[in-house]
Parts: C-alpha cells; sequence; structure tokens
C-alpha cells in the first residue's frame, strides 16, 4: 500500500460543490484516470480516500489537503496529470507527495 497526500483548489462555480459531491467527484475521477485505488474490505467497499478538512458550501480555497491509498506505485507527477485531466474547471491539484 502506498499513501500519497495531495493539495488542491476549489475555485470558481466548485465553491458550491457540498462535501460528499466532491468525495463522489474525486471517487469517480480516480476511476476514469485508471488510477490503482486501494478499496475498504467487507460488505460495502469504497476507495480509501480522505480529505482532511470539509469546507462550508460556497467558499473558496487555495490550499485543501487529502490523502489516497494506492494499491501499486505511481509517480507523482503521474499521479497529477492523470487525476487533473478528469477533474472540472475549478479543481486544481497543486502538489503531490509520498506519506
Amino acid at each position: 500500500m502506498y499513501k500519497i497526500n495531495f493539495i488542491f483548489t476549489k475555485q470558481g462555480a466548485m465553491r458550491f460543490i457540498s462535501h460528499l459531491d466532491l468525495m463522489r467527484l474525486f471517487t469517480r475521477a480516480m476511476r476514469r484516470a485508471d488510477l490503482p485505488i486501494k478499496m475498504t474490505e467487507g460488505f460495502s467497499p469504497h476507495p480509501k480516500f480522505s480529505i482532511k478538512r470539509a469546507l462550508k458550501l460556497g467558499l473558496e480555497s487555495g490550499h485543501e489537503e487529502a490523502l489516497i491509498t494506492l494499491k501499486a506505485w505511481i509517480g507523482q507527477e503521474e499521479f497529477r496529470e492523470r487525476l487533473q485531466k478528469q477533474l472540472p474547471p475549478g479543481i486544481q491539484i497543486k502538489s503531490v507527495s509520498p506519506c
């Protein structure tokens, strides 16, 4: 298992997206980017992914942190490029670092 911490922005029209919808947006984008996401085990598996804090609806942020666990190693720049291609305008990946 490999943990990756990344920082992203939430600006423009994306400031009106709720925290739960943001989680779904990232999950779908990661699947479309074909990233080797680690899933939880059990009856209802979901990606091992978390956003450090929930931002209130309507607020913009230039520095939001998220953590994802991957099954296989992927380079930081490749991770950023593949994920960024699948994200809408207003969500920008600023930096990626291993944990």
